[in-house]
């Protein structure tokens, strides 16, 4: 732990505009852009999902206006299949990239990791302040591609090769589609390398006194763990994206193999390996699901343990679960390959700890569910969504376990069951994680309350509607209804068409009440009511700030001292039913894990 007193003024307070709200150098204020970023980024991938959605239930309906996203893909505003195949990469890859990884890692994580630890800032504030800005250029790149002459790739978010490596031989959007999608995605990668450096030097070299590893709140810790994983994951993502951009403009060949005929033309390529492509984009890609994942457990562990004044059954296992997430992630990576041809003995050794793989994600549930026993939990907006998380976590991660096995996961991969299942955990949990850290977190951050009114219609409208969305997903993939499908002329979907219109309509009801969360967001960041310092009546860190928003050195000329663990609540014989990380007050029988 690094002492803290020699860097009270590391950098100046902003004066000019530029340096205060554009090139801002404050953790704060970047991770306010990394949120704004982030808001942008999902009403644009929803906007798509709903003109898929659209298409699927009615497939020769024209869309008005669909042609300016397209010079082709939509003649007469009808969609091609080539272009619902480049929507559906396009909504993958901003969801995937731009918000789940965003919003709670980097936009959270940015604004409350080092008022969390204590610190006045990040330890490098000008990487911190690159890492946004590379990551918003990243995003123009990736948006970019709709201009393109042949439009957006429509290689899906995973881009397999050799189709995505040999250029626009293979289809619309598959030459400079391909080439702007993997410049964006290593750019990407840059911005979180460097974000995750300065998490991981804030978390290990900034904190204040007093403050040793296990008296970090829970969401710091996620966030700690992510950024350890997204070191490794990014670092292997970056390269193979560059690599697949120079199979495309020098000539190359990693991912092309020998003598591959596309259309009747032989490729001039060879040597190189499909496969390898696949190895190098799920070594990053498993972890990427927790990266996303993680987070959103650290934030509803904290947010429930405010509401229900009372910590979890064990803060250390819940650390330790996490922990064990991060390292699992990297040893399953090819339960994704199960089809790929893979040698049966390779399957079974992915698939063991797949399995595995389940028991932290149990425990953490056991954790959360055996905590609310005999709590007096708070019902408001962050903790609905709290408790909405843990259940899509369930609902989502059961059908995990059919996954994990290779006999059931080569019927099943290709279809809609994959879809749902990876929608649940990854899309809808982490999203509902989200909401939890922004209604719990909108008054230190704005110095207003949101509208508890809507939140919770917000709640309840989205967890029915995203229930109504994703568990038919999971009839639909064992009825044989194979995922990037976009129309049913086969007599066996026929049937379906009924059930896909349920969900589309179910898809346009909850997304419209989305605009709900964002009125409620832009309406209460000006016109709410005025926050007080500390309104949940919390303990950690970001509620002893000396204003509400913090000043620009967060804890104002003294840092705090820390005398205790995140979580005193239910605390007899104090004034309150909590006592503060900063109370130099003796707690009686309290189990402060220091």
């Amino acid at each position: 732990m690094h002492d803290m007193s020699a860097h009270a003024a590391h950098h100046a307070p902003p004066t000019s505009f530029i340096r205060k709200h554009v090139f801002s150098l404050d953790h704060k204020v970047i991770g306010k852009q990394y949120y704004a970023l982030a808001l942008v980024a999902v009403l644009t991938g929803m906007v798509l999902s709903w003109l898929m959605r659209i298409h699927l239930g009615w497939t020769n309906y024209a869309i008005p206006g669909l042609h300016l996203l397209s010079n082709n893909g939509a003649p007469g505003n009808v969609m091609t299949p080539e272009f619902y195949l480049q929507l559906m990469t396009m909504h993958a890859t901003i969801m995937v990239f731009f918000v789940l990884t965003t919003a709670p890692f980097a936009a959270f994580g940015n604004y409350f990791l080092p008022i969390q630890v204590g610190a006045e800032d990040m330890p490098f504030p000008h990487f911190n302040m690159m890492s946004f800005w590379v990551t918003f250029v990243g995003f123009l790149v990736l948006v970019s591609s709709f201009f393109a002459p042949d439009g957006p790739t429509l290689g899906g978010w995973t881009q397999y090769a050799p189709l995505s490596a040999v250029g626009k031989v293979s289809g619309p959007g598959q030459g400079t589609g391909v080439v702007l999608w993997a410049i964006s995605i290593a750019i990407f990668c840059v911005g979180q390398l460097l974000g995750s450096l300065n998490f991981i030097t804030t978390t290990l070299d900034m904190r204040t006194r007093g403050m040793s590893m296990w008296r970090l709140p829970l969401s710091a810790w996620s966030w700690f763990i992510t950024s350890c994983m997204g070191l490794t994951a990014f670092a292997v993502l970056m390269p193979a994206c560059i690599l697949l951009v120079l199979d495309h403009v020098a000539g190359t060949s990693f991912f092309v193999p020998s003598n591959l005929v596309l259309n009747d033309q032989l490729q001039p390529h060879s040597g190189g390996s499909t496969l390898l492509w696949q190895h190098l984009f799920w070594f990053f890609g498993h972890p990427e699901v927790y990266i996303a994942i993680v987070p959103g457990m650290g934030i509803v562990s904290h947010v429930l343990i405010t509401n229900m004044r009372k910590p979890l059954l064990s803060h250390r296992v819940v650390v330790y679960s996490m922990g064990a997430l991060a390292v699992l992630s990297y040893m399953v990576y090819g339960h994704h390959m199960f089809l790929s041809g893979m040698n049966p003995v390779s399957s079974l050794a992915f698939s063991f700890p797949t399995l595995i793989i389940t028991i932290p994600s149990t425990i953490l549930v056991l954790m959360w569910l055996g905590s609310l026993y005999g709590s007096k939990l708070r019902i408001n907006s962050a903790s609905l969504f709290a408790l909405g998380f843990i259940s899509m976590f369930i609902s989502g991660g059961v059908s995990g376990f059919f996954l994990a096995q290779p006999s059931i996961d080569i019927m099943l991969h290709a279809t809609y069951f994959v879809v749902g299942h990876f929608h649940m955990v990854m899309g809808v949990a982490a999203m509902f994680g989200i909401f939890a850290g922004t209604y719990f977190w909108f008054p230190k951050m704005f110095g207003r309350m949101m509208n508890e009114k809507l939140g919770r219609l917000h709640f309840w409208l989205s967890f029915v509607g995203t229930y109504c969305i994703f568990m038919p997903f999971h009839y639909l993939g064992m009825a044989g209804n194979v995922r990037r499908y976009q129309a049913f002329v086969d007599d066996y979907t026929q049937g379906l068409l009924p059930l896909h219109r349920f969900i589309t309509i179910a898809a346009l009801f909850t997304g419209a009440a989305q605009l709900i969360f964002v009125y409620n967001l832009i309406h209460s960041r000006f016109w709410g009511e005025p926050a007080s310092d500390n309104p949940w009546e919390g303990t950690s860190l970001e509620w002893s700030t000396p204003t509400t928003p913090p000043p620009h050195n967060n804890f104002g000329d003294k840092l705090p001292e820390v005398f205790h663990d995140p979580y005193q609540y239910g605390v007899t014989g104090s004034k309150g039913d909590y006592v503060m990380q900063t109370s130099p007050e003796q707690i009686k029988g309290a189990i402060d894990e220091a």
